[in-house]
């Protein structure tokens, strides 16, 4: 039986200018029993009233509209009648930009437009997710606007951390990170606190393709270590971040005393694509007692699996906390499945990773 019952469904609004998006998004989430469209509009305007009629759980809402733009609307419903919403946009011109903005103006999460008749089934199965991961938001204060206090700066970047500690690239260490829903701001809190000297990072971030790459040249531009979109071959070395490319699994690779990742396509796992656990399994493979890591905040099950392999491997393992998390999780799988070794609050994790290096 699923989260939520017959009783209690998840209400969504649809807002797109595209009947046939709203007509192709209507069908494909209709098909899950435990969603519930109240209602379409093919703009902010209609929306608007539409959501203080039917008080919607979720929005989902495309950014290039007539009469308003989306990122507008998003921001004047922050403000005024704060909802979860799901962005989904085309990836075209400046739109995946604006959707990664989005993330900082409130919006639980972006997703992009399907493209082909093949993307269709994995983008419906993963959107259903994300909005019953956005629905257990509504009514908390776990969502929203993030506070300019909350933004990092160039000072507090540059300012060294009291627990660093050099580390050379034969220490063989490995740090593993996997997020979902609200993970985009918590690997932003913890990479802008990390050393230069800090061993090789790959991340899985639930997040479409073309997004990811723009999330990781912004992170790029605001750490002190080196963050990039992950490409087929690419070395693993001490300093640097790859993060797994949206639409495709990501596995790390030995080389030696070095490691590398491969990235390839494949069906979804966990459902999704790149996916926590494929990450996880090959580094409990590559990597043993050598690796460390770390699940932060996320619906499902994905990682759970593969952090208890790397435990049993002998990984030092981290789990974000309930009361830092977006959605509680991830994590919560990841402690039932046995594979943690340590529960952290979100501003905690970067020295704990430190300290266990």
């Amino acid at each position: 039986m699923g989260i939520f019952s017959a009783q209690k469904k998840v209400r969504v609004l649809i807002v797109d200018d595209s009947a046939f998006v709203r007509s192709f998004l209507e069908r494909e989430l209709s098909r899950d029993s435990e969603i519930e469209i109240v209602g379409t509009a093919p703009d902010p305007y209609i929306a608007r009233d539409k959501i203080v009629e039917l008080d919607p759980d979720v929005v989902t809402l495309d950014i290039e509209m007539p009469r308003m733009d989306g990122i507008t609307f998003l921001r004047k419903l922050m403000k005024h009648y704060p909802i979860p919403v799901i962005i989904i946009s085309s990836v075209a011109g400046q739109g995946s930009k604006a959707a990664l903005d989005a993330l900082s103006y409130g919006a639980v999460d972006v997703m992009c437009k399907p493209t082909s008749a093949y993307s269709i089934g994995d983008l419906s199965i993963e959107l259903i997710d994300k909005i019953k991961s956005a629905a257990l938001l509504k009514g908390t204060s776990k969502f929203g606007p993030r506070a300019q206090d909350d933004m990092p700066t160039s000072s507090s970047i540059a300012k060294p951390l009291a627990v660093s500690r050099k580390l050379t690239p034969k220490s063989g260490r490995i740090i593993a990170i996997g997020a979902s829903t609200g993970g985009t701001q918590a690997l932003q809190s913890i990479l802008t606190e990390l050393p230069p000297d800090t061993p090789p990072i790959v991340i899985v971030q639930h997040m479409p393709e073309h997004f990811t790459k723009l999330f990781a040249d912004r992170l790029n531009e605001l750490c002190r270590i080196e963050v990039k979109e992950a490409e087929d071959g690419d070395i693993a070395c001490p300093g640097r971040a790859l993060v797994a490319p949206g639409g495709y699994h990501m596995l790390l690779k030995k080389n030696g005393g070095g490691y590398y990742v491969q990235v390839k396509q494949g069906p979804l796992v966990s459902r999704h694509r790149p996916s926590v656990n494929v990450l996880f399994k090959s580094v409990a493979l590559c990597a043993g007692d050598k690796a460390l890591g770390v699940i932060l905040t996320g619906m499902g099950n994905d990682g759970a699996e593969g952090m208890k392999e790397m435990h049993d491997a002998g990984a030092m393992n981290i789990a974000q906390d309930e009361q830092s998390c977006i959605v509680y999780g991830m994590p919560k799988e990841a402690v039932i499945h046995g594979g943690v070794d340590h529960i952290v609050h979100l501003d905690n994790i970067p020295e704990t990773i430190l300290k266990l290096v």
